[in-house]
């Protein structure tokens, strides 16, 4: 078949026609470039100059807590020192010469300080056992309490204990419990006869414990009632659809949703476990109730302050903060290895 000249430019303009658009390529650093946004490259880095002059009011709001922590917190750490040289009044601030061991082996062989170790153990076990969920309990009471006059007078009543001073709580207390004070005026009362409270070493456990209870519960409860508005309410709505009850929706919905704050706190407790409060103790041990009062830093008070043993002191207190990091350390891991939840 013969095609004209004109049919073959028809065929020509057709075949432009049809054929496709040329695609519009982007220069390579473009595309590469958003393919590092789109793989979360880290973003371009803020000379301190900018970020110090944009977020200024935020670093000045952070120097007094950072020097306080410098001062106060990481300072005194140099004077750890003095656990393993010797240490005189008057002398060099990091001791005279170096003991190496000498201190440590003190305490460890000084059958007072395993007694003063024991009682701070069981102190601060109880102290554990008792201000620990007790909080949690009352958090749990209120947040079903639906009249909130009732709730807030409740709150307030529960709170203010904790703004007490340890000198006012002492002086209250010796006050109840004095031969002549209320507690045994009701026993008298009752047909019994007077307890010396303050004076009896098996009494002594009992008054401490029951006193922090009193003053820290309630202040305790602010964090696990912030917890709880965190939980979704739908959980609570399928748990009824369910046929959940009150406690089934307490055991499986609220204590779930306020575990990582319980984790957290639980941690934080262990690791001040053996710093059971020096004030509170010091007002209320009197030497009849050294068998079951004299804890670890009414101990180092005694040797320390009073004794111008420093060195010596300072090496119980260096163990005793060691014991403290091993326990919080230790309660970190199994809390992420078994809950799931740890402070870091």
């Amino acid at each position: 078949m013969e095609i004209t000249d004109e049919r073959a430019d028809d065929v020509l303009v057709a075949g432009k026609a049809a054929s496709p658009p040329r695609a519009w390529t982007a220069p390579a650093r473009s595309i590469s470039s958003r393919l590092r946004r789109r793989r979360g490259a880290p973003a371009k880095k803020v000379p301190w100059r900018v970020a110090l002059r944009r977020d200024g009011v935020l670093y000045l709001m952070a120097v007094l807590p950072v020097a306080f922590l410098l001062v106060f917190r990481y300072a005194p750490m140099l004077g750890n020192v003095i656990a393993f040289r010797r240490f005189r009044p008057g002398g060099s601030m990091f001791g005279e010469y170096w003991v190496g061991l000498r201190y440590v082996k003190l305490f460890i062989n000084d059958p007072s300080f395993w007694h003063v170790f024991s009682n701070t153990a069981i102190l601060g076990g109880l102290t554990l056992l008792f201000t620990f969920p007790l909080p949690i309990v009352l958090a749990l009471m209120l947040n079903e309490v639906r009249v909130r006059k009732f709730k807030k007078v409740v709150q307030s009543i529960t709170y203010l204990p904790h703004f007490l001073s340890v000198v006012i709580v002492a002086g209250i207390l010796m006050q109840l419990l004095s031969l002549q004070g209320t507690v045994n005026q009701i026993i008298e009362a009752l047909g019994g006869d007077p307890i010396s409270f303050l004076a009896r070493a098996e009494w002594f456990r009992t008054i401490y414990v029951g006193s922090e209870v009193w003053q820290t519960v309630g202040w305790g409860t602010i964090l696990y009632l912030a917890a709880l508005t965190t939980v979704d309410s739908s959980l609570y709505e399928a748990a009824r659809i369910d046929g959940a009850g009150l406690w089934r929706q307490t055991w499986h919905v609220t204590l779930p949703g306020i575990r990582p704050t319980m984790i957290t706190l639980l941690i934080l407790n262990i690791g001040t476990f053996l710093n059971v409060g020096f004030e509170k103790v010091l007002l209320l041990y009197t030497p009849l109730t050294y068998a079951t009062g004299d804890v670890i830093s009414t101990y180092l008070y005694r040797v320390g302050l009073l004794s111008n043993n420093l060195s010596y002191a300072a090496a119980i207190g260096l163990f005793q903060a060691c014991i403290g990091l091993v326990m919080v350390l230790s309660a970190n891991f199994i809390s992420r290895r078994v809950v799931g939840a740890s402070l870091w």
